[in-house]
């Protein structure tokens, strides 16, 4: 693993765990896609830090169990004209 991508891992790792930000959210902070972010937080960070990665694991879980609410929320909003 390249030294660039544990330090975007670290980053990625530590911004969802302290503002709680959706796999989505951070790819479009850090200019990145999805995947890369979802690739980094899950197995590159689990690698190189593993007491960050158990503090994003959490938000990750966290944010997997509330999506069916956003989009039920994203839907009401489309057809409400929001």
């Amino acid at each position: 693993m390249s030294q660039l991508a544990k330090e975007r891992a670290v980053e990625l790792g530590e911004y969802i765990a302290e503002t709680g930000a959706t796999v989505r959210a951070a790819a479009v902070k850090f200019h990145v896609s999805k995947s890369t972010v979802h690739k980094d937080v899950t197995e590159r960070l689990r690698r190189h830090d593993v007491e960050l990665w158990k503090r994003v694991e959490a938000v990750l879980e966290r944010n997997k169990e509330e999506r069916h609410i956003r989009g039920g929320l994203a839907t009401r909003r489309k057809y409400k004209g929001i």
